[in-house]
């Protein structure tokens, strides 16, 4: 995996109450890269920051504006630097706009202050005359989601573990950050969170009560494992915790006074979207990059319905006998409408 999803296997998952299995997680992966790539296609742009240097070409000198560069689907966030042949151009000396004149990303073009000496072109050619080193994507929104429960010593490790209630955000398919490295999850693992509960359990659905040493160390959403048996936590009062029994396919057991395991140990792609992987210490604040709502939302929608449809052949039906009919997520079109309107680049051919 080299970019991430826009929604995680976990959530798919939870949508459709789909066991820990291999063959599901396979077939669930598929379906998430698939919606990914069709929510780019639609929107005509990525919803993931690039750290990168990218060279263009300098405006025509025949151009009405040639202190202006468009930038078309390279949109930027931030400029770490901007030069026209051999020459830096000063932060100063130029304006990042977008379209609609709104001082938030994306910016789609750069424009040199005319107020200064600055110009484009000083290279003996236009072509790739202009390099710009930044930030670029649609928007860089983050959300906490805990610290580094482990000192990451080496660039070349693959596994981080992650400390903290917030973790239960974090899912297969997720991008981070710690410091300036960005990293893709691509597997989770168990991590005791070193308590362990301070009653037994019995073998009974309704026994949904655990006594944890500290309850603000879990988050509701977020499934814990004792012994075998797994269990989402729905509530937490105090220092208990309301869990539903028997998740994810394992099965319903009697349980002793044992530890409390979480998934909070990540399997990642390090060094991603143009970062340098780096040793981190421990207890570095992890973050999470976060799509906007509805796309995240159209992700998972279009994922869910290659999932169902692909159970029953691409045949799928709702109803019986004389209300039976197909189900084949034409539903989607108002979502797909939504999200194309408040966040597709509308494709345009530029006049000369």
């Amino acid at each position: 995996m080299t970019t991430p999803w826009y929604a995680t296997r976990e959530e798919i998952k939870f949508e459709l109450d789909v066991k820990e299995t291999a063959r599901s997680n396979s077939r669930i992966d598929r379906a998430l890269a698939d919606a990914t790539e069709a929510v780019e296609g639609l929107t005509h742009r990525v919803f993931y920051p690039v750290q990168d240097t990218r060279k263009m070409d300098w405006p025509p000198r025949t151009g009405a504006t040639p202190w202006i560069l468009r930038l078309d689907a390279n949109e930027l966030i931030s400029v770490t630097s901007l030069t026209s042949g051999s020459v830096t151009i000063a932060p100063g000396d130029y304006l990042l706009r977008r379209a609609d004149d709104k001082a938030e990303p994306p910016y789609t073009r750069i424009e040199l202050n005319l107020g200064t000496n600055a110009s484009f072109g000083v290279s003996s050619t236009y072509q790739q005359d202009i390099t710009v080193t930044g930030l670029f994507g649609y928007r860089n929104d983050e959300t906490a989601a805990g610290t580094l429960a482990a000192q990451v010593a080496s660039a070349g490790a693959t596994t981080i573990t992650v400390d903290g209630p917030a973790s239960a955000a974090l899912g297969i398919g997720s991008l981070l950050r710690i410091d300036n490295e960005r990293m893709i999850v691509t597997g989770r693992a168990q991590l005791d969170t070193g308590q362990g509960f301070g009653d037994s359990m019995t073998a009974a659905n309704n026994d949904v009560g655990i006594g944890a040493a500290n309850g603000s160390a879990y988050a509701v959403g977020e499934v814990i494992l004792r012994d075998s048996e797994r269990m989402l936590i729905t509530d937490i009062a105090g220092n208990t915790l309301t869990v539903a029994r028997a998740w994810d396919g394992s099965v319903l057991a009697a349980h002793t006074d044992s530890a409390i395991y979480a998934p909070r140990t990540l399997t990642v792609v390090r060094g991603a979207l143009g970062t340098t992987a780096a040793a981190h210490s421990n207890g570095a604040p992890v973050v999470r990059c976060d799509p906007p709502g509805s796309v995240r939302q159209l992700c998972i929608a279009e994922a869910l319905t290659d999932l169902l449809q692909g159970r029953s052949g691409y045949a799928r039906t709702a109803g019986a006998g004389d209300n039976e009919r197909e189900a084949s997520g034409r539903g989607l079109k108002d979502l797909r409408d939504r999200v194309y309107t408040s966040h597709g680049r509308k494709a345009r051919v530029r006049s000369v």
